[in-house]
C-alpha cells in the first residue's frame, strides 16, 4: 500500500485500504495487480489517467515512422532518366525512408526480363555510398523489385 504522498503504508487488507482512500476523498488504484501482494496506491484516478495519456502522447511524438518510397522504371530507361531517379532515391534515403525500386515490364519486354536485371544492379551500385540492399532483385509478376535502405 502506497499513500497519497508516495509514502509506504505497509501491507494491509483491502477493506482498510479502501477506508483510508475514502477518508482522503481519493481513489484506491491497483498499480501492480500481478505482484504478490498486489500494490495499491491512493490517488486521484482522473489525474492518474490524464498523466498516463500525456506520457503516451509524448512517447508517440518521439517515434519516427519509416515510409517505403517507390521508384518505378522501365527496362528501356535512358541514362539521364536513370540519374534523375537516382537523385530522387538519394533524397528519400537521406530522409531515412526505405526505397523500393521497381522495373516494370510490358508486352514483349517480358521475354527479356533476365537481361534487364543489370539495370537494378547498376542502380544499387551507384547509390551504394549511402544505401545498402535490404532484399536483392526479385521477380514479382511483371516486375523486378529491389529494396534499399540507408546506411547507418
Amino acid at each position: 500500500m502506497i499513500g497519497e504522498n508516495g509514502e509506504q503504508l505497509g501491507i494491509m487488507s483491502s477493506k482498510d485500504a479502501y477506508k483510508l482512500a475514502r477518508e482522503a476523498e481519493l481513489d484506491l488504484v491497483k498499480i501492480a495487480p500481478t505482484a504478490k501482494p498486489p500494490v495499491c496506491k491512493i490517488i486521484d484516478y482522473g489525474k492518474y489517467k490524464y498523466e498516463m495519456l500525456r506520457k503516451e502522447k509524448e512517447a508517440r511524438k518521439k517515434q519516427k515512422s519509416i515510409e517505403v518510397k517507390e521508384i518505378r522504371m522501365s527496362p528501356n530507361i535512358d541514362d539521364n532518366d536513370m540519374n534523375t531517379k537516382m537523385n530522387n532515391a538519394r533524397k528519400f534515403l537521406e530522409k531515412g525512408n526505405k526505397v523500393k525500386v521497381t522495373l516494370r515490364f510490358r508486352g514483349r519486354e517480358m521475354a527479356h526480363m533476365t537481361q534487364s536485371k543489370y539495370i537494378l544492379d547498376d542502380f544499387a551500385e551507384k547509390v551504394s555510398d549511402i544505401a545498402v540492399i535490404d532484399k536483392p532483385a526479385k521477380v514479382e509478376g511483371r516486375t523486378l523489385v529491389l529494396f534499399l535502405s540507408a546506411k547507418k
